[in-house]
C-alpha cells in the first residue's frame, strides 16, 4: 500500500513540475528570477525524493499479510485539511500552521511532545523566513492578523 501511495505521489510531482516547466517562465523580461524559479526547484526535488523512496520501499520490502491500513488516521488528517483552511482564512498562514502541526503531530506523533512542539513552530518560522524575508512573497493574511 505504501509503494502505491508513493506512486501517487510520484504522478502528482511529474504533473506539478510539467506545469512548472510548461507555463510558468524561468526569467522575468528584467532577468530576475520568475515565478517558475521555485516550482520547478520544489518539483525536480519531489521527484527524487519519491524515485529514492519508491527504490528503497521495494529494496525493503518484505512478505507480510494484509498490512493494518490506518483509515481513522486519513479521516483525522483530512479533517484536521478542513480545519486548517478555516484557521488559514481568520488567522493567516503562520498561527495556522503552527496550530495545524501542533494537533496533527500530537495526534500522529503520540509521546514526544518537545519534537512535536519544536517542529510545530521551527518549521513555520523557516517557511515565514524563506517566503517572506528571502522571496519577498508574503504568507497569506488572516482576518484576525496576530502576527
Amino acid at each position: 500500500m505504501r509503494i502505491g501511495y508513493l506512486v501517487v505521489l510520484l504522478a502528482g510531482a511529474v504533473f506539478y513540475s510539467y506545469v512548472a516547466f510548461a507555463d510558468l517562465n524561468f526569467m522575468t523580461r528584467t532577468g530576475r528570477l520568475g515565478p517558475g524559479f521555485f516550482p520547478r526547484m520544489i518539483g525536480g526535488m519531489a521527484i527524487v525524493a519519491l524515485i529514492w523512496a519508491i527504490l528503497d520501499e521495494m529494496r525493503s520490502a518484505t512478505p507480510q499479510d494484509e498490512e493494518e491500513t490506518r483509515w481513522s488516521d486519513v479521516l483525522v488528517l483530512m479533517v484536521l485539511a478542513v480545519g486548517y483552511a478555516v484557521l488559514l482564512r481568520l488567522f493567516g498562514g503562520f498561527v495556522a500552521t503552527v496550530i495545524f502541526l501542533l494537533v496533527a503531530l500530537a495526534l500522529l506523533n503520540r509521546g514526544r511532545h518537545i519534537t512535536n512542539v519544536a517542529v510545530s513552530f521551527l518549521v513555520p518560522t523557516g517557511v515565514y523566513l524563506l517566503f517572506d524575508q528571502l522571496l519577498n512573497a508574503g504568507m497569506p493574511p488572516g482576518l484576525f492578523e496576530i502576527l
